[in-house]
């Protein structure tokens, strides 16, 4: 019994098609297409995951005769019908939206807390009475980053391991997200809109309590608002596949198992994203350029330097140059897209 023999009668014992196997590898169909055809063989670390999927050694799988192996528990195997979710994606992305809502809204209520204590303790005897604020904010951003730079990291290496997913999520499903996020949207501008109410009603009896409670509600509104877009963002499978190419090395790229046309067209997007990137990092060196230009020209040409003030000169707009830069960006990047999309 041959390698080929055996890969398929495990996916029909599993009722598993190409593309959901190739998810669950991090390959495209047409590598598993190649296998199944006896045109290529995939590497070492693909037979062993098929192992670990199948639940059987290698020498099983390439060697052996798994046909006559008795079929697996119904948990095991993947129900006919429709596209389902082989590899974990919706639970990954509902993950990430609890992780990185939470991540800003903790960075949020640090700087609320930190507010509410501002001034209240010295921490030495001389100028410290902003020192309790600054360690209380120092400590929401980090623990903000604990929620942030883990889900990062796991975002790119479920990446790196899935660089396609097939659509599986039906009209109910992204309905059901687009009734989500309106609900959610509303909830968290209403929490914002509380915060502002708090605003008013505190701030002439306590200027820390108002800040706080505006900050509080603030994290409280974002959580809300990014939780329900990224659960909406989730069931567009169609924009996580595009996104990999942006977000994968070039090395990732060419060491993947796809098919040339799908490499080809990766690397194609890949060089296009560099490019733009490298326009817009020029575009902010030179508004940085300008900005330095507008906040020094008028210091180093007054007459007096010791009646010298920013007002009515340059120096006062010399901050624009970087919004204007970022607008700037904005536009080619629009422009930069509609002309790639011209030219396929």
């Amino acid at each position: 019994m041959s390698f080929r023999d055996n890969l398929q009668h495990l996916r029909a014992e599993r009722h598993m098609t190409q593309e959901q196997l190739a998810m669950l590898l991090g390959v495209s169909r047409q590598s598993v297409t190649k296998w199944e055809a006896e045109k290529s063989q995939p590497e070492m670390d693909k037979l062993l995951k098929i192992c670990q999927i199948f639940e059987c050694s290698l020498d099983e799988l390439v060697t052996g005769d798994l046909t006559g192996r008795a079929a697996p528990d119904a948990a095991a195997t993947i129900p006919a019908g429709p596209p389902t979710d082989v590899c974990g994606y919706d639970e990954h992305q509902r993950m990430m939206a609890l992780k990185i809502p939470a991540g800003i809204a903790v960075i949020l209520v640090g700087i609320a807390i930190g507010l509410f204590f501002e001034g209240a303790h010295d921490l030495a005897p001389v100028g410290a009475r902003d020192g309790l604020f600054v360690i209380i904010v120092l400590a929401g951003v980090l623990v903000g980053l604990a929620f942030l730079v883990p889900a990062g990291m796991e975002h790119a290496a479920f990446q790196k391991a899935h660089p396609y997913v097939e659509d599986f999520y039906t009209e109910d499903d992204r309905a059901k997200a687009r009734r989500d996020f309106s609900t959610g949207l509303i909830a968290g501008i209403a929490f914002i809109f509380a915060g502002i109410g708090c605003l008013i009603m505190v701030e002439p009896m306590a200027e820390n309590a108002a800040l706080f409670f505006l900050l509080f509600f603030i994290a409280l509104g974002v959580w809300w608002i990014v939780r329900s877009g990224m659960l909406l963002g989730r069931t567009n499978v169609a924009a996580y596949n595009k996104s990999v190419a942006d977000d994968l090395e070039v090395e990732d790229i060419v060491a993947a198992e796809v098919d040339e046309s799908m490499r080809s067209a990766l690397l194609d997007r890949k060089r296009r994203s560099r490019k733009l990137e490298a326009v817009c990092g020029a575009i902010m060196i030179a508004a940085t350029i300008i900005a330095l230009a507008l906040l020094f020209a008028p210091v180093l040409t007054a007459p007096d330097m010791d009646s010298w003030t920013p007002e009515g000169t340059s120096a006062m707009w010399f901050w624009v140059a970087w919004p204007i830069g970022g607008m700037l960006c904005g536009i080619v990047a629009l422009l930069w897209e509609a002309f790639g999309h011209s030219e396929r």
